[in-house]
Formats: C-alpha cells, sequence, structure tokens
C-alpha cells in the first residue's frame, strides 16, 4: 500500500471523529502555545533587562558604606553604613586611574510644591559627574555647576515626571523656584525624558541637586550614602573596582586581615543576576509547557488505543485482503503523527498570538524566538511517533482471523 493511500485512509479516520480529535490535539495546542508564548516572555524580558542596564551604563559601578551581607545576612550597626566620606570620593577622583567619571551620593525622599500642586518624590545629590555615569541628559536649561556645589546652592534639575505633576500649565519649570520640606530649590534644568525601566520604576521619577546642599541643607550629615563611578572601558570594569578596593582600604587604613567597610557592585554583576534568575524563571515555566506536551502525548496513546479497539474488524478485514503488518503499522503510526503535527501548527499560532497579546494588552517586552518555534515542530513529531508507536505496533500485529471475529 502506498503512502498517498495510507495518508488518505489517516485524513479519513480524523475527519470521522472530528471533535474527539480535536480534543486530543488540545494538550498538544495548549503545550505549544505554553513553550513559544513562555519563550517569547522569558527571551523578552532579558533582553529588556540587557537593554535597560546599558542604558543605565552598562560600566557603571557603584560603592556603598558597610560590607555586602547579602539577603538574610545580618544587620548593620549605623555607624557601619558611615564609613564613607568626602574624603573617600576626593581620593578616589584623584588616585582611581581606570575612571572616567565618578560622583557622590545622597537622596532623601519627600514631598516637592509649587504652589496648589505637590508631588511625592526623591532628591539626589550628586556631582555633574553623574549625568555622564547614568547616561542622563538636560532637554532644557543647563546642568548645576561647580561653584554651585562649592556654595551649596539651592538649585536644582527635575525629571520630566516632576516637572508634569508640578507645572500642570504646561509653563517652563525652568527659572522657577519650588520647595522641598520649606526648602526653596530654583529650577535650573529640565532632564530628557527616559521612560519606565524593566523593574517597573520611573526614571523621570527624580530631582537632581548639588551633594553638598543636600548634605548640608536636608539631610545634616557629613558621610556620603554612596559613589557612583564609571569605568573608561566595559572590559576595565574589574580593573576599576580592584583598583578602587586597593585605594579605599588604605583610605580607611585597613590592614590585610581585615574586612571590607565598604562594597563595590557593577552593572556587569547586575545584570548577570537578573539574567541568571530570568534564565531560571524561563527553565521552570518551559519545563510546566512541557508536562503539557506530555499530557497531550498520553492523550494522542490514548485515543489511537481506542481506535485501534473501535477498528479491529477493519484492520482484519484490510489484513485479510493483503495488507501487511507494516501497512497497518505505518497507517497508525501517520494518524498518530497527523493528530501531534496538525495541534503543533495550532499551537504555534494561538502561541505566536498570545505572545503579541501579551505584549499589545499588558505591555510586556516579549521576543519570539524562531527555534522555538522549529522545537516546538520537532516535539510534536516526536510524540506522535513515541506516543502512536505502541497502539500502531499492536494493531499491526493482531491475527486476522481474530480481528475479522472480534464484537
Amino acid at each position: 500500500m502506498n503512502i498517498s493511500n495510507l495518508f488518505k485512509i489517516a485524513f479519513r479516520a480524523i475527519a470521522a471523529n472530528k471533535l474527539r480529535s480535536f480534543l486530543t490535539m488540545l494538550g498538544i495546542i495548549i503545550g505549544v502555545a505554553s513553550v513559544i508564548a513562555m519563550m517569547a516572555i522569558g527571551q523578552g524580558s532579558k533582553k529588556s533587562i540587557q537593554a535597560n542596564i546599558a542604558e543605565m551604563g552598562s560600566n557603571m559601578i557603584m560603592i556603598r558604606p558597610g560590607q555586602d551581607k547579602g539577603p538574610g545576612g545580618a544587620q548593620q550597626d549605623a555607624s557601619d553604613m558611615q564609613t564613607l566620606k568626602l574624603k573617600d570620593y576626593e581620593t578616589l577622583k584623584e588616585q582611581a586611574k581606570y575612571l572616567s567619571a565618578i560622583s557622590p551620593s545622597v537622596n532623601a525622599s519627600g514631598q516637592f510644591i509649587n504652589g496648589n500642586n505637590n508631588t511625592p518624590s526623591t532628591i539626589y545629590g550628586i556631582s555633574p559627574d553623574y549625568m555622564e555615569i547614568r547616561q542622563l541628559k538636560i532637554e532644557d536649561g543647563d546642568m548645576f555647576t561647580d561653584e554651585d556645589i562649592k556654595t551649596s546652592a539651592k538649585v536644582c534639575v527635575i525629571g520630566k515626571t516632576v516637572a508634569d505633576n508640578l507645572f500642570t500649565n504646561g509653563e517652563d519649570p525652568v527659572g522657577k523656584v519650588i520647595r522641598y520640606n520649606k526648602i526653596p530649590f530654583r529650577i535650573v534644568g529640565v532632564l530628557k525624558a527616559k521612560g519606565y525601566n524593566s523593574f517597573g520604576m520611573d526614571q523621570d521619577d527624580m530631582v537632581l541637586a548639588p551633594y553638598t546642599t543636600v548634605m548640608k541643607r536636608i539631610l545634616s550629615v557629613t558621610y556620603l550614602q554612596g559613589i557612583n563611578a564609571s569605568a573608561i572601558t566595559e572590559d576595565m570594569t574589574d580593573l576599576a573596582i580592584d583598583d578602587i578596593t586597593s585605594i579605599l582600604r588604605e583610605s580607611h587604613k585597613l590592614k590585610g586581615t581585615d574586612e571590607d567597610n565598604f562594597s563595590i557592585r557593577s552593572q556587569q554583576e547586575m545584570a548577570e543576576m537578573m539574567n541568571s534568575t530570568s534564565d531560571t524563571m524561563t527553565i521552570l515555566l518551559l519545563v510546566v509547557a512541557c508536562i503539557s506536551l506530555v499530557v497531550g502525548g498520553i492523550g494522542i496513546m490514548n485515543i489511537m488505543y481506542v481506535s485501534v479497539t473501535e477498528r479491529t474488524k477493519e484492520i482484519g478485514l484490510r489484513m485479510s485482503v493483503g495488507a501487511r503488518g507494516i501497512d497497518i503499522l505505518n497507517q497508525f503510526l501517520i494518524e498518530s503523527v497527523l493528530l501531534s503535527v496538525t495541534g503543533g501548527i495550532i499551537g504555534v499560532i494561538f502561541g505566536v498570538g498570545a505572545a503579541v497579546g501579551i505584549n499589545v494588552f499588558a505591555h510586556w517586552p516579549i521576543q519570539i524566538q524562531p527555534w522555538s518555534v522549529l522545537l516546538s515542530f520537532a516535539v510534536c513529531s516526536a510524540t506522535g511517533i513515541f506516543f502512536g508507536w505502541y497502539p500502531a505496533k499492536k494493531a499491526a500485529s493482531l491475527d486476522p482471523i481474530e480481528a475479522i471475529r472480534y464484537e
């Protein structure tokens, strides 16, 4: 019996039981759609995280006071969080060989007021180098100057979100005065909008001011909450970290056996950590999706067993008129593969549609992987052959006489 006749017989058998065939394919459809959608979401999140980290500065280095205890670590004393001083910033600025920019960092959160309008935000005390480190740009006005830092001037640069919330009539914020906890700040510039990052943070909800102003007039502290720096190139990040560690240990008079009383993190570390987390979640979601494929395969095996039982007489008649065991085997195997591949095609359509729908309605980043579609087809074919083989083999091994007599 030629292959074309076997395909015709398989198509007729599937068409004769449309609802049963569809329900059999449902497990495959759900499994394939889940694999494609989960891979698209996982890879989209990964790419979005990488883009956001690159946008923040892929060669950025963050220095924080105290030891890096990590999650669940011992709580540190208040004095441990005051180990970074302005002297450390000045020493690094003078001595560090692999840094292109460096800025101290202090911040406070509160209400900003302009007339009858107010908005909660965070004011960051930084130096002009912070703009290069974080890849920020001024859209309107200017950045405050080194002279403003020396005099602790009450000037600031505001983000787009703050500007929109405080100046609702569309007036130009530059030159206007806003208040923070009764302290007046004159706006000298407005930042170019950056939007939300992949962590859901509004990158335009910020106010930048001279670090001396925030330290003296708002926080009344002599220590820094952090130091942000940028390596000359991304490849020099590790060299820069080693250099910073050496300079700070010497500046803090730490002996060889003493632990660092500061912690250093790079964007590369953050990228690796976030990518690792994203990959783990994607694998877990894929495992769940693959379980659906296995369940779909078991459904195919079950329905093929039923089909063999129902068509025992037909099998006997075919054998009695010359059909060989291999022909019967191929007939049921083709039927099984058709069910799984058809389910796979429908699953691909649903999977791509679901991924696009999630992007359009939930605004989640997606990236549909062509290899995930090809893998789904390969798995579908393998599922049809694997789970259809045993029922097909059982049909092929039936005794023609017994099959004809079967009731």
